[in-house]
């Protein structure tokens, strides 16, 4: 039996030219080796190597058209709304992508926050002011709150609570009591400002007394409540 090349080679001659086939032909053919990869050992019309070529680039040619791109894809948000996520984001420098984000909710836009990120002002510095540059810039509406231990001659411990601004030095409050409570405090707080003299912040430390009741006051008074690491203000 002759060899397939042999074969191909008779073929053409009785034919006098090159046998030519067409896309319907190179289909079948790339069928059949699929269902019977086998066909390479008789067939004698093509040579089994330009067949193997064909199945490849019909392969790369399906997994092409496979993994293109959507039509259409994730709908582009409007050039308004982009202009908008940019004004926000300068407007509010302290405000990440997922702030923006929730703001464009409440106003009605649905808009992934992903966007927004792409569509924020760039900023080439660090993300948030300092506790150096907040204090400089705000330091004639801070207040400072502290609770620290006295011991007494008598070698009972008593807590006193101060209060001062910052830009004056001021000492504004100061209250002593053997069992200080969130209640407590919260009391000396509304005692210590009247509401005409009330500070946009108030720092303190961690200290777990100031609980819900202290955070909701200052709250009401419509103080920023500025919570610092373990440091204690006074000393």
């Amino acid at each position: 039996m002759l060899r397939s090349d042999a074969k191909v080679v008779v073929l053409r001659r009785m034919v006098h030219r090159r046998v030519r086939l067409t896309n319907s032909d190179r289909l079948f053919f790339i069928q059949l080796y699929r269902w019977f990869p086998s066909v390479l050992k008789v067939i004698t019309v093509i040579r089994p190597e330009t067949l193997v070529r064909w199945h490849r680039a019909g392969f790369r040619r399906y997994w092409r058209w496979k993994s293109r791109s959507l039509v259409g894809g994730r709908p582009q948000i409007d050039t308004e709304l982009q202009a908008l996520i940019r004004q926000m984001s300068i407007e509010n420098p302290l405000w990440g992508a997922p702030r923006i984000h929730g703001e464009l909710l409440k106003l009605g836009f649905e808009v992934a926050q992903s966007s927004v990120a792409k569509y924020m002002n760039k900023r080439f510095g660090p993300p948030s002011q300092g506790w150096g540059t907040f204090l400089r810039n705000h330091v004639p509406n801070i207040a400072a709150m502290d609770l620290f231990v006295v011991p007494t001659i008598g070698f009972d411990l008593l807590y006193a609570f101060i209060i001062i601004r910052l830009d004056r030095r001021d000492l504004v409050w100061i209250k002593v009591t053997a069992n200080p409570t969130a209640e407590w405090i919260a009391h000396q707080i509304t005692e210590a400002f009247p509401w005409n003299e009330v500070p946009h912040y108030l720092i303190r430390d961690r200290d777990r007394i100031y609980g819900d009741i202290v955070t909701r006051r200052l709250r009401a008074m419509g103080i920023r409540d500025k919570p610092i690491k373990g440091v204690t203000l006074a000393k």
